[in-house]
């Protein structure tokens, strides 16, 4: 069975000596020194080693069951949701007024990436009620506020988001679910929801639908879009509760991964629901729950290529297979490790260099969510909205790829599920997908959040990149990691010009290029991590560091990142620039 390990020291090194939390100025950033953030982090290990990493193939071998219109969960899951509770998990980062820790949102990224990655079925039950919880936070009365946030805070009761339809996903202004008003305030819900993760199962008393839905004479299209909250069990005006709601589970998907995550059919059925945010705003309420679910995405494309990488590497160590081709580096036995075959050593690094490079990039947007919510920092705000959906896209795409990796690195063994290297893959299958698929990542990146704000954040980003190469183009060392950073944001760029200028005389030129600048982009971004990841290290090793072996081992891998990986920029560069032409030449017929 594979296991997993927290990997505290890495993400102590990023929060602390890369970002350097405590001097970073942002409210609560103060109080998360070194032995604080480390005891957090060794506590969180510990119950994602211990207790969720084991549930894993429980999870994915005996899958959720509908009986009776009960949902059932894995053997297991229900006393391991009761012991993340006890541990005050879920509430980490939420207000202390509702029974929150009040820590800062990093802090949540940081422990999420752990249980995730042990256990990426599990975690989302705890995950999607978080996102839930946080929009009726931000568009909520207080009423509303008071009757919710204390249970959904602390997991007592769960949340989802409902918004695909079986015949809208991506397009929700074709959804038919109604919200009729009653006239005392309330809306009755009719329709049929699919693919809602969490929507039903048996670990909580009461689980808080947010369901989108038109009322009836509004708008067309998405302007005529409003959210409602629909809890399963109606909520009595003293907090007790009351008769079930019109609303059931119809069915259990069977799905490719996240088996242990109950993904359901939902029917409303008449049922009672309470408008959340304005009348026909509920996209715009919706996507407070939206872009905090694309980051948590993001964290479990890593998340699962962290594990994968984990067992690949020991298994690499571990399998006598061949001789190395120098001379043998295992000469008492019949054949050397793996590992010391190039081939396995490149696939090994590829999976180092984007786990730890995508884990800092995670980290850090964090504390630009952080800054944009405690400092209400527009620029701040600005600039994680453009990189939502390369965190998103790219680092799920790319941590599928490196599940894949992983496998290889077992041959057949791989391939063999009492190996639980499949598990990995496919869990990791359904980040590309949910939340918006990666392909609607490309395309929002490219035609919404390049030119917002007249192109003011893709500026200060390429100016933050410009402002790092300076500030340490002096510096002893850095110029094997500058000079390829900079080039690779030379490519994007190049690229964006490439759509300000051929972008508006025929928009299939830009939108045929999206899906290489997501990437483009994104290996921009892992760039720059590793160059600030190099820069510290080697101030470590010039200080005379304890641990130089480390320090050492993240130099190395910076290096190969800059020149094997990064390079693929100029790749997509090309590709960007040979237009849309190729790509939409032939009739649909002609497919």
């Amino acid at each position: 069975m594979p296991g997993y390990t927290a990997p505290t020291k890495d993400m102590q090194y990023v929060l602390h000596d890369v970002l350097k939390i405590t001097e970073a100025g942002i409210a609560g950033y103060e109080d998360l020194d070194r032995d604080f953030t480390a005891a957090i982090l060794e506590e969180a290990g510990k119950i994602s080693t211990e207790v969720l990493a084991p549930l894993n193939p429980v999870g994915d071998t005996q899958g959720c069951r509908l009986e009776n219109g009960i949902v059932y969960t894995p053997d297991g899951f229900k006393d391991a949701f009761g012991k993340m509770q006890e541990g005050g998990w879920p509430a980490i980062d939420m207000p202390e007024e509702y029974g929150g820790q009040g820590l800062p949102y990093l802090m949540n990224t940081a422990v999420g990436e752990m249980f995730s990655a042990a256990n990426q079925a599990f975690t989302m039950y705890q995950g999607l009620t978080h996102g839930a919880a946080s929009t009726i936070l931000a568009h909520g009365t207080e009423a509303q506020k008071q009757t919710y946030l204390p249970k959904m805070v602390t997991c007592d009761w769960t949340g989802t988001m409902n918004l695909t339809e079986p015949h809208c996903g991506t397009d929700l202004g074709l959804m038919r679910t109604k919200a009729e008003p009653t006239g005392d305030g309330t809306y009755r819900i009719t329709g049929q929801k699919i693919f809602i993760s969490a929507g039903d199962h048996d670990m909580a008393e009461n689980i808080v639908h947010l369901v989108l839905a038109k009322i009836p004479g509004g708008p067309e299209g998405i302007k005529g879009v409003s959210l409602f909250i629909v809890p399963k069990v109606l909520v009595n005006e003293d907090g007790s509760l009351g008769p079930r709601n019109g609303v059931s589970c119809g069915k259990l998907e069977e799905k490719m991964g996240i088996h242990g995550n109950a993904t359901c059919v939902m029917n409303y059925d008449g049922a009672v629901g309470y408008l959340l945010g304005e009348t026909h705003k509920g996209m715009r309420a919706m996507f407070t729950m939206m872009n905090e679910a694309r980051l948590g995405v993001g964290m479990q494309g890593v998340a699962q290529a962290e594990v994968a990488f984990q067992n690949a590497l020991a298994y690499a160590k571990d399998r006598l297979q061949g001789r190395d081709v120098t001379g043998p580096k295992n000469p008492e036995g019949p054949a050397d490790p793996l590992i010391v075959h190039p081939d396995i050593r490149r696939n090994l690094m590829e999976q180092k260099s984007f786990v730890e490079a995508a884990r800092a990039f995670l980290l850090w947007g964090s504390t630009l969510i952080d800054r944009a919510h405690r400092e209400d920092d527009r620029d701040a705000d600005g600039l994680v909205s453009l990189l939502t959906p390369v965190i998103k896209g790219f680092l799920t795409d790319k941590g599928y790829d490196m599940t894949v990796q992983a496998q290889q690195v077992y041959g057949g063994h791989g391939y063999i599920e009492e190996w639980g290297m499949s598990q990995f893959t496919r869990d990791a299958r359904i980040a590309m997908i949910y939340e918006g698929a990666n392909g609607v990542q490309a395309l929002d990146l490219v035609g919404r959040k390049l030119g917002s704000d007249g192109g003011k954040h893709v500026m200060a980003f390429f100016d933050l990149v410009k402002s790092f190469a300076k500030e340490h183009g002096e510096t002893d060392g850095m110029a094997e990691f500058l000079e390829p950073l900079k080039r690779a944001s030379k490519d994007l760029q190049a690229a964006a010009m490439y759509f300000m200028s051929e972008g508006m005389k025929n928009p299939n030129n830009a939108l045929a290029g999206s899906n290489d600048f997501m990437h483009l982009f994104g290996h921009v971004c892992l760039g720059l991590m590793w160059a600030r990841m190099a820069e510290t290290s080697l101030r470590a090793l010039a200080e005379a560091t304890e641990d130089p072996v480390f320090h050492e081992t993240k130099l190395a891998t910076a290096r190969f990142y800059m020149a094997r990986v990064l390079p693929i920029t100029a790749t997509h560069l090309a590709r960007i620039q040979s237009g849309g032409d190729t790509v939409m030449a032939l009739d649909a017929a002609s497919f």
